[in-house]
């Protein structure tokens, strides 16, 4: 089996796996003093595995100002999108089949209801930007010091000169090849050696079209993509970064990945040829990613996140196709099409997996997203990466979440619990 965790992982922390076994034990042959030092040392092994994450934070950040939509002026995109959410609520209401997802999902809604929207949260907790979230990291998560940064947050919101151009003379992404880019990110490394805090990951959402196929054009839009990731793994490498995921929800061709036909070519028995083209697209695109990344150093990841990527055997498969060291895996707790996929698809994933994960909370699964049980199940894997805290959507507020899962990883990582399906 294809497996990424006989890497190296943090030198010091191997003492950790039998550290964590046994503190439960170690009171009983231990003095009172060794014992609470053996528990000491097990939580510090166990703060240096957690990574803050940007993405539940991002209603704090300061937002670059968006040139007004003239009075009256219509929106089709938004009209079409909400005609297309209307029908399809109307398609899952008449589905026995979702009955028990609906009754979870207006409990969860229910529960949020009183959440404080991002003008509130600012006054609770400050506005910040990027340059920020280092010693944010440290104020708000104890022992703290790894940090798992999303892209869409990068840059000065001032400076438009760090950031591409957008579609309708609106601003565009960050670009971290630009010089006032690669002048932010000095910024950032900087204030990383200050605040004693590592970028561990980089959750990217920028490249685009990685798995697109068919015609010169769609070729173009792949090679593309591929330059852009590009561009960020090498911008980037002064963050001293050691993974970053290339796959935004779009990346990897359409939401929903292609099904198999009823009667194939030749035979008549079922057989998916849309998907094919698909991986391969994918397949070329996440190898000429991970030889760039390895000569930055920094391996290119792969997380289950829609399109093919929502079928942990689809990401399995690009990984070995590719079988490159600097391609891997990095699971998300919680963005799975069905709950069977919360243990089963993880556990298909964790062998895949070295440098971080999303240890998420999501309520759209009600009481199956067992945080503890996801971060038992990559632990009894062998992972030894970090594990970021991304509160996706809950009963509380994004710090108040990522705060949560603080407490659930943390438990999971020094409480000597066995593994349970």
């Amino acid at each position: 089996m294809h497996s990424r965790n006989d890497e190296q992982g943090f030198g010091r922390r191997d003492f950790f796996r039998t550290a964590t076994a046994g503190v439960a034990a170690a009171g009983a042959v231990l003095s009172p003093q060794d014992a609470a030092r053996a528990q000491e040392a097990a939580r510090k092994a166990a703060l240096e595995r957690i990574a803050s994450n940007s993405w539940p934070i991002r209603p704090l950040f300061k937002q670059r100002p968006m040139p007004p939509r003239p009075a009256g002026a219509p929106n089709p995109a938004m009209q079409s999108r909400e005609q297309a959410a209307a029908a399809a609520q109307a398609e899952i209401e008449a589905n026995p089949n979702a009955a028990r997802a609906l009754a979870v999902a207006n409990a969860a809604r229910a529960a949020r209801a009183n959440l404080p929207d991002a003008a509130a949260m600012k006054k609770t907790y400050g506005e910040i930007t990027m340059l920020d979230f280092p010693q944010f990291t440290r104020d708000t998560f104890p022992g703290v010091t790894r940090m798992d940064l999303f892209s869409g947050l990068f840059g000065d919101v001032t400076d438009e000169t760090m950031f591409f151009p957008g579609a309708n003379g609106r601003p565009g992404g960050f670009d971290p090849m630009s010089p006032s880019g690669r002048k932010w990110l000095d910024q950032l490394a900087n204030t990383c050696v200050k605040t004693g805090t590592y970028v561990q990951h980089i959750s990217n959402n920028a490249p685009n079209n990685l798995a697109d196929y068919g015609s010169p054009e769609a070729d173009a839009r792949r090679k593309a993509g591929v330059e852009l990731a590009k561009r960020w793994l090498e911008g980037c490498k002064v963050l001293g970064v050691k993974s970053m995921r290339m796959n935004s929800p779009q990346a990897l061709g359409p939401s929903i990945r292609p099904n198999a036909i009823a009667r194939g070519p030749g035979d008549g028995y079922p057989r998916n040829i849309d998907l094919i083209p698909l991986l391969e697209a994918a397949i070329e695109s996440h190898r000429e990613m991970a030889d760039f990344g390895g000569r930055m150093g920094i391996k290119v990841t792969i997380e289950n996140h829609w399109g093919l990527a929502a079928d942990p055997m689809n990401i399995r498969t690009i990984i070995d196709e590719v079988n490159h060291p600097y391609c891997e895996a990095s699971p998300d707790f919680g963005n799975w099409e069905h709950e069977y996929n919360l243990v089963n698809g993880l556990k298909a994933l964790a062998p895949y997996a070295s440098s971080n994960v999303h240890a998420k909370y999501w309520d759209r699964w009600g009481d199956r997203n067992n945080v503890q049980r996801s971060v038992r199940i990559m632990l009894a894997a062998g992972f030894r990466g970090t594990f970021a805290l991304e509160y996706e959507q809950g009963p509380h507020d994004g710090v108040a979440g990522a705060k949560y899962l603080y407490d659930e990883v943390l438990a999971a990582l020094t409480t000597p619990t066995p593994v349970v399906g």
